[in-house]
């Protein structure tokens, strides 16, 4: 299935694509660079349209997401491409791979359906960059928000200001976004190294802006962006402030990129220093331990949040009308949605497609 895309323009034969800050001039019977939007006869189409490469069952801490409706379950959904294809992508399977004809389509109606059905709370676009699946993020997001689900997307942040828009006004209040890099990474890793990657940041604060739930993600990748701790940080308070949680990652090789994984002790100096700048709350994954998963209060030390395997083992959090605050000093958490009790790990990873 062929649906015209909602924001292009006309240049001569050509069309150029305003979806994300690649902003891809297309020549006639061309694609952009995510493979997923081709000029058809001076018009953009968006031919990757609900073609989906997985659709399953997960935890909303795996995206992750540790403030965003706590112990929920999304229904998660991928296509097929991506606009940066990063040389580390665990998931280059999917990112590399443009939509071909015969790709199986999923109607929105029955994605919906089947979220409802699965009894989760949420939908998520994961696993492949969602900006390339655009017009169909905005029907599915649009369906379920009649259906109360939460609407969320697991991003690279470089979309334009428009398909932010849009994306907001269908309900999509949930982000979790990876910063790839910084200025010192120019050069390195193809389009990862032309990219002005403050724009990102730019992204993340106009979500806040228009009232979503931000959460960042920093890979540290070795021998690429591991020099850009310092500026991460910087801009990280300088946009979106000490209350916007933090996620730094452990990367491990992949595809095509063979570096030894990040360092242990980079991990958690990198931590520190964000902690030590005024970032209050850094989380560090991949590490295969849950200490560094856990939420404490900023301001007394409390243990409020324990998790182990993406699962929430222990929440003690006062409510205080639609927030949270610390049982202890009262202070205010950042908790988007609602802590959802009860949940185990045999709601994992049911898969349908």
């Amino acid at each position: 299935m062929y649906k015209e895309a909602l924001l292009f323009e006309t240049i001569s034969e050509r069309v150029r694509c305003n979806i994300c800050e690649h902003h891809c001039i297309i020549r006639n019977n061309r694609r952009g660079v995510c493979g997923n939007y081709k000029n058809i006869n001076g018009k953009l189409y968006h031919i990757g349209y609900g073609k989906l490469s997985a659709v399953e069952v997960r935890p909303i801490e795996i995206k992750p997401f540790f403030h965003y409706w706590p112990n929920s379950l999304a229904l998660t959904f991928s296509s097929w491409g991506c606009n940066f294809h990063c040389l580390w992508c665990q998931n280059h399977h999917l990112s590399f791979r443009i939509p071909f004809e015969d790709d199986e389509y999923f109607h929105p109606e029955n994605l919906v359906n089947l979220a409802v059905s699965s009894g989760v709370e949420g939908l998520c676009a994961s696993f492949n960059e969602p900006t390339v699946n655009f017009e169909y993020l905005l029907d599915v997001f649009s369906l379920g928000k009649n259906y109360g689900l939460y609407l969320t997307v697991v991003t690279n942040g470089f979309q334009t200001l428009k398909a932010i828009e849009k994306l907001i006004e269908v309900g999509c209040d949930g982000w979790s976004i990876d910063i790839k890099g910084c200025p010192e990474v120019k050069g390195k890793a193809g389009v990862l190294g032309i990219i002005d990657h403050e724009i990102i940041f730019r992204n993340a604060k106009y979500v806040l802006d228009l009232g979503g739930h931000v959460e960042m993600v920093y890979l540290i990748v070795t021998g690429f962006n591991d020099q850009c701790v310092e500026w991460i940080i910087d801009k990280h308070l300088e946009y979106l402030g000490p209350k916007t949680p933090l996620h730094i990652n452990r990367y491990y090789p992949a595809f095509k990129w063979n570096k030894p994984a990040t360092s242990l002790s980079l991990l958690l100096e990198a931590r520190e220093r964000a902690i030590k700048e005024g970032i209050e709350f850094v989380y560090v994954g991949n590490i295969h331990t849950t200490s560094y998963e856990n939420t404490y209060c900023p301001n007394c030390g409390k243990l409020l949040i324990k998790r182990e395997r993406y699962r929430i083992t222990y929440f003690n959090l006062d409510k205080n009308g639609k927030g949270y605050r610390c049982p202890r000093c009262g202070y205010e958490i950042p908790i988007a949605g609602e802590y959802k009790p009860g949940r185990g790990l045999k709601n994992f990873f049911n898969i349908f497609l």
